[in-house]
């Protein structure tokens, strides 16, 4: 006799249907952000900019990008949603709520910093 190990939970599946990417990314985050940290997420997506756009976004949120689904019988792609990632805006889920200071005083490159000779 055997002990079986708990089962994984289902993967939340997000079908975006022929959607344009940006569309996709705003339902991901909004839903993402209503999700218990290590939850797998499926998402169904057509665009061709999927495979661009969400690894991307991934990267500037700190979700982890596990990349396209083999086998599926509609272009799909899983993340794993991470705990403490970055928040975006609501509204344009591919901007972070905290973005890099705007003012020289509060830059940290010391001056001159990347500028041409």
């Amino acid at each position: 006799m055997t002990a079986a190990g708990p089962a994984s939970p289902a993967p939340l599946v997000i079908d975006g249907g022929d959607r344009l990417c940006a569309e996709l990314i705003l339902e991901l985050s909004r839903r993402v952000g209503r999700t218990e940290p290590g939850t797998v997420v499926h998402l169904i997506a057509t665009d061709p900019a999927a495979p661009l756009d969400l690894p991307a976004w991934c990267h500037l949120t700190g979700h982890t990008y596990l990349g396209p689904l083999p086998g599926a019988p509609r272009p799909a792609y899983a993340l794993r949603v991470s705990p403490g990632a970055r928040r975006t805006r609501g509204d344009a889920p591919w901007h972070p709520l905290d973005p890099p200071p705007q003012h020289a005083e509060d830059d940290p490159r010391p001056p001159n910093a990347g500028d041409p000779a």
